[in-house]
């Protein structure tokens, strides 16, 4: 089956794909689902993990580029001040936020028993979109377990489509939901990557281009479906083995707007669309005896084509999202199919 949208002929961008075309291209990334789907439960949590060992001890540098921000993000504001990440990023519903994030600082306790004791408290990130439409949102059927079970079982092969935190998403009025996609960057004789995940749930159906192609109308016609106004959100994030500033991955972070408007999005007022950036190429220590780091980043006028590679990762990983999703049918009834039966 034809499950991404290369397979229908659709070439995105460029640039040089990595092996799995997937945000694990990028050494250490790994990602875990659980998705729950019964009846009027459609919904999920999606695990991404920069590195495999202790995010807390030894972070990332990180961003967050918020280009509308109809969102409830938990640990953005840490993020975009210190310019580190340290915990995994996990994406989940709306309403779900407040026990993934209680999940995930149970989670952070456990791996390090110093939180709170003999140094400070732990920054936990959570992003969601609202899955609603198709999901039992007032039902909170997301737990605890949920939420470690998609911590433990990460890993390379990043799953698409209707699963995690993607399973009751909407994406231009068909089904969205978990996207992948990478690049190859050469720079300075060196090969790096740049890969991207998005959570899809955003869109006003007319307005859907696929490879530069006006399709939305079109496929709203042989539904014969009303119009609808822009609504919903998509968090994307990037990773890239790069050696970049968190001054540096926000600037990468702010060229996922293109990829994003290249699908056909302007941005609706009520669509909360939050970018996340991190590099996995150095550790920083959460405590060191020496007073001064140094730490290696790329000269700017060296970083085009990490901008390039964003745009194209993001707008290739939405379109994968929706090829990805099989059709959903959910609360009350209320369904969405998949773009793959109109391409």
């Amino acid at each position: 089956m034809k499950k991404r949208i290369r397979d229908f002929g659709v070439e995105i961008g460029t640039m040089e794909r990595g092996v799995r075309n997937a945000i694990s291209d990028v050494p250490g990334v790994l990602v875990g689902h659980v998705t729950l789907s019964d009846g009027a439960v459609q919904t999920g949590v999606t695990a991404v993990v920069p590195h495999p060992g202790n995010l807390f001890r030894e972070k990332v540098a990180a961003a967050v580029h918020v280009i509308n921000g109809f969102g409830k993000s938990v640990g953005t504001v840490q993020l975009e001040e210190l310019g580190t990440l340290e915990t995994p990023i996990l994406l989940t519903n709306t309403l779900s936020v407040g026990t993934v994030s209680e999940a995930l600082v149970r989670y952070m306790l456990e791996q390090t028993p110093e939180i709170g004791l003999t140094t400070g408290t732990v920054n936990p990130v959570v992003c969601e979109c609202n899955d609603g439409w198709l999901n039992d949102i007032r039902g909170l059927h997301v737990r605890e377990e949920h939420v470690r079970a998609a911590l433990e079982n990460v890993r390379a092969d990043v799953e698409e489509g209707a699963v995690g935190a993607g399973r009751g998403m909407s994406c231009y009025g068909l089904k969205g939901g978990i996207g992948t996609a990478s690049r190859i960057m050469e720079i300075g004789g060196q090969n790096y990557t740049l890969g991207a995940l998005v959570l899809s749930n955003f869109g006003r159906q007319d307005d859907l281009q696929v490879g530069g192609r006006a399709v939305g109308r079109e496929i709203r016609e042989q539904m014969e479906s009303a119009a609808e106004r822009e609504r919903g959100s998509i968090i994307m994030i990037l990773a890239t083995d790069l050696p970049l500033s968190d001054r540096q991955l926000k600037r990468v972070a702010v060229r996922a707007g293109v990829g994003l408007a290249r699908t056909g999005s302007y941005i609706g007022h009520g669509s909360g669309d939050v970018v996340l950036a991190f590099s996995t190429a150095t550790r920083i220590p959460h405590e060191s005896l020496e007073p001064i780091l140094t730490l290696p980043y790329l000269q700017d006028h060296f970083l085009d084509p990490a901008f390039r590679a964003g745009a194209e990762c993001v707008e290739e990983a939405i379109l994968n999202s929706m090829v990805a999703a099989e059709p959903v049918t959910g609360r009350d009834g209320n369904h969405r199919g998949s773009l793959r039966e109109y391409l």
